[in-house]
């Protein structure tokens, strides 16, 4: 396996971990500074995501461990991730066009930033994994 398009892979997914940390260190320390609205329909919405972006995180940071070891378990948590997140885009893109959201002011920008991120990140890791699925099913089978 190419190590350094793997070591490429597991800063991605680490920062993207680290990035994905701050936004709920802020929601629920600093609100303000990452919500886009106010109301409590907001609120709930988004406090319906924690587990979700906890489950994508914990995809990534498995992917991590896998790609370090070099076992073909990276290729399922890399895919697992990038369909999650895929799945994550969608449900807050649809939330935010329904409601305006991209719309209310520099909040709104931030979210449209996440939703880009969010997509980015879905398409990135999911391309990258299956064009080196041979490569990485080729690996060692230890996680």
């Amino acid at each position: 396996m190419d190590k350094k398009n793997s070591r490429r892979m597991i800063g991605a997914m680490g920062t993207l971990s680290l990035v994905m940390l701050a936004y709920w260190i802020l929601w629920f320390t600093d609100r303000s500074a990452v919500a886009s609205a106010h109301s409590s329909v907001y609120v709930a919405f988004e406090n319906s995501f924690p587990l979700a972006d906890a489950f994508l995180t914990f995809t990534m940071l498995a992917s991590i461990v896998a790609l370090r070891r070099q076992s073909s378990y990276a290729l399922l948590w890399l895919l697992l991730g990038s369909g999650g997140a895929f799945y994550l885009f969608g449900m807050d893109v649809l939330y935010d066009l329904e409601h305006r959201v991209w719309f209310s002011g520099t909040n709104g920008l931030v979210e449209l930033g996440i939703n880009a991120l969010t997509l980015f990140a879905a398409i990135g890791i999911g391309r990258w994994a299956w064009t080196r699925r041979a490569e990485l099913d080729q690996v060692k089978d230890t996680a």
